[in-house]
């Protein structure tokens, strides 16, 4: 290290344990952040400020107003921009120390073994379970170190996956905490069930912290361990587990394997075949403009947009649909919309799986295919 970066570095060099070897483990380590959220952001901004050497940022997304209470690299000036553009921008002013590179792409399973195979630690986060899995395979597969975190509502979860050592060969993985995914019908995301904005930046920290642990080799990862917080009560609780090989037959054994996985359907519940069909924007404006008797259902919270007040007939919350069965019409044609389609495919296989409803459909784009279109 030169003069410069001893000065930017010293309240870390001074730490015992760390010092100027531990720092240059740090500057000499690669590691991805998948996915520029709230845990990416934070994750991202602490393991820049230390001095990780490179720093691999990856987002096909953009930055949303919404964003804005819990994602920390972003302002409003950066609305509608390439969340890994502004990251790259941003961490690279931060630190001149450290090498940022930029991946403006969703990862799938035919680049993540390229993307992945220039970074030491993967860092997912990500907040749905395909990219989760498909994360973990790419890193089994690689033999690369993944740190997990998650968020709930107002609890959050860390744990370090394929740390294997001298004494550890094979070290758990997601597959082995997590060997199935949830049902398909019982998968929240921030969207429907909301997260307050300090919670990912909490895990994002801990998951830096693990990488910065597992680079220097100071104290005790979180291998074969998961890291429970509660916020409201600030609580944390460590459950254990172990390696188990259970998921070894329904995981890719190989590239050619992992390349051919689907993960989207491997994360759908395999036993829901809805009935329904889905109908087209062009379908929905023909059957407004005729005045055809049909019953319009928006299951997204009160405050989403865009909004689409003038031909709505029921808001019904996804989180509240148990409570207004008697409101849904079981012989009119319904046609069920949220912004994208997914959370009305979700209300439609708990009215069709639990209640018997055979008259649904779903809105296909969402509200926010509608309004692209027919904006006025």
């Amino acid at each position: 290290m030169n003069k410069e970066e001893i000065a930017h570095y010293s309240k870390q060099l001074i730490l015992p344990g760390l010092g100027i070897e531990g720092q240059e483990k740090i500057k000499n380590a690669k590691v991805l952040v998948v996915g520029l959220g709230g845990l990416g952001c934070s994750a991202a901004l602490y393991l820049t400020a230390m001095g990780v050497g490179k720093i691999g940022v990856l987002d096909f997304d953009t930055v949303e107003v919404s964003n804005l209470q819990r994602q920390v690299l972003y302002s409003l000036t950066d609305i509608g921009l390439l969340k890994a553009e502004v990251a790259f921008a941003k961490l690279s002013f931060q630190n001149p120390f450290v090498k940022i590179s930029k991946h403006a792409v969703k990862l799938d399973n035919k680049n993540a073994l390229d993307i992945f195979t220039d970074y030491d630690i993967i860092i997912d986060g990500t907040d749905n379970y395909a990219a989760r899995y498909l994360i973990n395979d790419a890193c089994i597969l690689l033999n690369k170190i993944l740190i997990y975190g998650a968020i709930y509502k107002f609890e959050g979860q860390v744990s370090v996956f394929n740390l294997k050592t001298h004494s550890v060969l094979e070290a758990p993985t997601y597959r082995c905490l997590f060997p199935i995914p949830a049902a398909f019908d019982k998968l929240p995301n921030c969207s429907e069930i909301g997260v307050v904005g300090f919670l990912p930046g909490i895990i994002g920290t801990l998951q830096a912290t693990e990488a910065i642990k597992i680079i220097t080799g100071l104290g005790e990862p979180l291998s074969g361990k998961l890291l429970l917080f509660n916020a409201l009560s600030s609580n944390f609780q460590t459950i254990e587990f172990s390696r188990n090989n259970n998921w070894i037959d329904i995981a890719p054994k190989n590239n050619t394997e992992f390349i051919q996985m689907d993960y989207e359907y491997f994360c759908k519940a395999p036993d829901i075949k809805l009935s329904n069909e889905s109908i087209s924007i062009d379908e929905l404006k023909f059957i407004i403009d005729n005045k055809i008797d049909i019953q319009l259902i928006d299951v997204r919270e009160p405050f989403e947009y865009p909004q689409i007040h003038e031909f709505v007939d029921l808001h019904i919350p996804l989180s509240e649909i148990y409570n207004k069965l008697h409101l849904i019409s079981d012989n009119k044609k319904v046609i069920v919309y949220c912004n994208t389609g997914l959370r009305s495919k979700r209300a439609i296989t708990i009215l069709e799986k639990e209640f018997g409803f055979s008259n649904l459909h779903f809105l296909d784009g969402g509200a926010l295919e509608w309004i692209k279109n027919f904006p006025n």
